[in-house]
């Protein structure tokens, strides 16, 4: 029987899970699962975390905003920090969440108006302007610590450089979106000059600000819509959300005709939403969702903020959209990692907005569950409109000689047998050597979140493949430039500047290398956290599992995939290929600290004169203690500053735990000691 998993362990797991998908969205633009996957672990996490309060941790993406900038632009400390919002999925948790709103206020508080705003499915940015001048733009990133995109800002038309008779200071922040018809024109000249097309416009518009030359970005006809004002000096007072917009449309902002001021409540609400759930397709732009907030700013003030949302504000997210349409065949691709997984064919369909001629199937368990069948009438739904998935079958439209599918015995690319691992969803081709698998494998290893070798795209990197130039990921520092330069297009230009960034990913960080080798469920922060805990490569070879069971982030499956993989011998002699071509294989400096909090658990609320919370948290954890969220009966002390969280505080009290002043954390700190 299965060993039961620990909440413990699941917490990090679901944590490790999310950061992944985290970074696919937020930092590469290419989202790796639907928004209904990911909503669905983030559920189980926030669940998790509500039955085991002394496991939430400041860094948990449950109290975090999207994901950390990208190292690619300067970084920019918001003034404010810029939230995210909650989620209604439906209309019952939507008006559930107004009612506990009006109990938040109190008995005899009348909300008053709401403002309806349209979720447009784009990119948040803040603008800064100085005395009317624009100084300065910036993603959301982490809400705290965005990229600084001014350059490419300054190239949509919608965004003045100017704003005559503006305040001293005033911040302005919206959503950067791509119109479906500015698109459609994009994708069209991809398309003509033999690049790939974008998947979808917000990964479009993203992908577009973050260009390092402005050039580009100008050439993308971004557009822009403002909705919120963060930091303002020197400004006249105002207090509402809806002539927060009207004063932004004042300034020459563009804001969206079609947000609206409701004074009938809930119910008013309801009928906004139920209309643009109509009209989804109406307009010129995506949008998947209705964002509601309250209108009074004196009263948004009044409910404040959890650790990453206004409690004044909730996102209804828009119902996934379904189709009907013929499945043509299912066929299996093979992933980088081996992973054989099915998918459907399927006749075109529009569906999410978009044309649909594939969806994925997940697993043999999926198809079989499903019964599907090549023939078949099918649902197709875009779950959160990022990934098409198959529903299942039109049972009344089946034919009756159809037969059900069945999960193909070897690998379509190589031939070799497949195999389901044991505690497994997924077959797998066991061929390391497997052609579709070694070009994954090096793609993943030169993306930028891993070496970063810009001049190794999928064309050469098909190209060596094919013509026995790379078998591995070692091969890549042991190219064979004279063969290289005879291929045609591969001038002395061409083959110089590969060189050149090939050497340059020697010297990438262990971490980085460790993401690229493309171990099984490893994402880039579990590559940083390996780095970090064992200090080298070779230390990591050697590493039990028990070892690295023992690291602080990683589960119990992702610690048996690293041991997995440094177990194989072909994996050794890619590491000693590596070795060989003077890849970097040391990790961070991690400072001689001593563990004078191991086995503590150390609350800090409110804000300390000499320690952010994340340089308290930091101080915590470096010297073996556990920084939790809240406060329980196994809380070693809670620190307390400037306005602390009355709940912490009241808990510490009832439970017994000492509470210590700023000194007394130092002292703490320092001896592991409770001060008398």
């Amino acid at each position: 029987m299965p060993v039961p998993v620990s909440p413990e362990n699941r917490i990090s797991e679901l944590r490790s899970i999310i950061e992944v998908h985290n970074r696919a969205y937020y930092e590469q633009d290419q989202p790796t699962v639907p928004d209904a996957e990911w909503d669905a672990l983030m559920r189980e996490l926030k669940e998790l975390e509500a039955q085991h309060p002394d496991l939430v941790t400041p860094d948990s993406p449950t109290q975090r905003v999207g994901a950390a900038p990208s190292t690619l632009f300067a970084p920019v400390v918001h003034a404010v920090p810029m939230m995210s919002l909650d989620n209604a999925f439906d209309k019952d948790e939507l008006a559930g969440w107004a009612e506990r709103l009006g109990r938040r206020l109190g008995e005899g508080v009348d909300p008053g108006a709401w403002v309806c705003e349209l979720k447009f499915d784009g990119l948040a940015i803040s603008v800064r302007y100085e005395n009317g001048v624009l100084v300065q733009a910036a993603t959301r990133g982490d809400g705290r610590t965005g990229e600084d995109v001014t350059h490419n800002v300054r190239t949509i038309a919608d965004i003045p450089n100017e704003i005559p008779h503006a305040p001293e200071v005033l911040e302005v922040r919206g959503e950067v979106y791509l119109r479906l018809s500015a698109f459609a024109d994009l994708n069209q000249r991809q398309v003509e000059a033999g690049l790939k097309a974008y998947v979808n416009p917000r990964n479009a518009a993203a992908g577009s600000l973050r260009q390092k030359d402005s050039r580009v970005t100008a050439t993308r006809n971004l557009s822009f819509w403002s909705y919120q004002l963060g930091q303002v000096v020197g400004g006249s007072a105002i207090s509402g959300h809806y002539d927060t917009l009207q004063y932004l449309k004042s300034l020459g902002m563009p804001v969206n005709e079609h947000a609206r001021q409701v004074t009938n409540g809930v119910d008013g609400v309801l009928a906004y939403v139920e209309e643009f759930e109509r009209r989804r397709h109406d307009l010129d732009y995506e949008f998947d969702g209705i964002v509601v907030k309250l209108d009074d700013l004196g009263l948004q003030r009044q409910l404040g903020a959890t650790a990453k949302a206004p409690r004044w504000a909730i996102a209804y997210k828009l119902p996934p959209e379904e189709q009907i349409t013929t499945l043509r065949d299912i066929e299996i691709s093979i992933g980088g990692g081996g992973s054989a997984t099915p998918f459907a064919q399927l006749e075109p369909v529009f569906v999410g907005g978009v044309t649909v001629t594939t969806a994925t199937l997940h697993n043999q368990d999926q198809v079989a569950a499903k019964d599907v069948r090549p023939g078949d009438k099918v649902i197709v739904r875009r779950a959160g409109e990022v990934i098409p998935e198959v529903v299942g079958p039109v049972l009344s439209e089946r034919d009756p000689n159809s037969v059900p599918w069945v999960f193909p015995t070897n690998c379509p690319v190589c031939d070799t047998a497949l195999v389901r691992p044991e505690g497994e969803a997924r077959h797998r081709c066991p061929n390391i050597d497997c052609p579709r698998q070694v070009r994954g494998r090096i793609e993943h290893f030169a993306q930028r979140n891993a070496m970063d070798i810009e001049h190794l795209g999928e064309s050469s990197i098909d190209l060596f493949v094919s013509h026995g130039l790379l078998g591995d990921v070692g091969d890549i520092y042991h190219l064979d430039y004279e063969a290289v330069h005879a291929f045609e297009g591969y001038g002395e230009t061409s083959v110089t500047n590969l060189a050149a960034a090939i050497e340059a990913s020697k010297s990438r960080p262990l971490g980085n290398l460790i993401f690229g080798l493309s171990i099984p469920h490893v994402g880039s922060t579990n590559g940083e956290v390996l780095a970090k805990a064992f200090g080298h490569m070779d230390a990591l070879i050697a590493a039990s599992l028990d070892d690295l069971q023992a690291v602080d982030g990683l589960g119990p499956i992702i610690a048996a995939s690293v041991h997995g993989y440094f177990s194989q011998p072909r994996h050794l002699e890619i590491i000693d290929k590596l070795r060989r071509g003077g890849v970097n294989f040391e990790g961070p400096e991690v400072p001689d600290i001593p563990q004078t909090l191991a086995g503590m658990a150390v609350v800090v609320t409110g804000t300390l004169e000499n320690y952010s919370r994340d340089s308290a948290a930091d101080a915590i954890k470096s010297r073996g203690g556990k920084n939790p969220g809240s406060v329980s009966k196994k809380t070693t002390a809670v620190v307390v500053g400037a306005s602390p969280g009355a709940s912490k505080l009241t808990k510490a009290e009832e439970a017994g735990v000492p509470i210590l002043d700023e000194a007394g954390f130092e002292h703490l700190l320092n001896t592991g000691e409770l001060p008398a």
